[in-house]
């Protein structure tokens, strides 16, 4: 196991230790669970396709749509 520091600055740590405290956990529990279930949902993605754009920095910064598409 390794330690690992962050750093929070006033408004994300309220709004943690609110959900932490919402999921009757402690605000290093709760990071803890956030970081787990990220590392699941991201072992579990399937490949898409790259995004196709001229800009190097916007095919890594940029999101594909995914979901369920809008009703008109």
């Amino acid at each position: 196991m390794k330690k690992l520091t962050i750093y929070l600055d006033n408004d994300e740590q309220k709004i943690l230790e609110k959900r932490a405290k919402r999921n009757l956990m402690t605000l290093k529990e709760q990071v803890e669970d956030i970081i787990r279930r990220s590392c699941v949902s991201s072992k579990n993605r399937t490949t898409k396709r790259p995004l196709k754009a001229d800009d190097r920095l916007i095919e890594i910064f940029s999101r594909q749509k995914s979901g369920r598409k809008k009703r008109k």
